[in-house]
């Protein structure tokens, strides 16, 4: 199994959760990607999409069927800009790689946002350390070992 699966499941079991991981050779880097292979409907892929604010990585758990407001994001923050992160950036914040990271079990703390819209689900599914490996949680569980705060900052990118 992948070092990033591995470390991703030491910060879970950490945190007291027993998540299953599902692989999909053909990936699940894109949320359209990802409910295809799971069956389920896009809203329900948690996208952790990692942002710079003013100079601070910031964590957007976001819906699959959503964009993140980038206003909105430096709003809620209380920094003046955020902008997306470069996959480097991105890497060097959470330890894992774009397409793969998961809403937990980053080096340090990252500041992170959880999509209202989440929460209307009884279960979602975000990366599990790679861009091929999945895993469901609850929306409350989610919030917990993400240490997320609930905001409105989705934008619907459906037609």
């Amino acid at each position: 199994m992948s070092t990033a699966i591995d470390r991703f499941l030491t910060a879970a079991r950490a945190l007291g959760l027993e998540p299953e991981v599902r692989r999909f050779p053909e990936g699940t880097k894109t949320a359209e990607d990802a409910a295809r292979a799971i069956g389920c409907d896009v809203a329900q892929i948690v996208k952790s999409l990692v942002f710079d604010a003013d100079g601070r990585p910031l964590l957007a758990l976001t819906s699959g069927a959503n964009r993140a407001d980038t206003a909105r994001l430096a709003e809620l923050a209380g920094v003046r800009r955020v902008r997306r992160a470069t996959p480097e950036e991105a890497r060097t914040a959470t330890g894992f790689a774009v397409g793969g990271t998961p809403p937990f079990g980053h080096p340090e703390r990252v500041r992170t946002l959880c999509d209202e819209d989440l929460l209307a689900h009884e279960v979602v599914w975000a990366a599990a350390g790679t861009p091929d490996s999945v895993f469901a949680i609850t929306p409350s569980e989610l919030l917990r070992c993400a240490g997320a705060q609930v905001a409105a900052f989705g934008e619907s990118s459906r037609p």
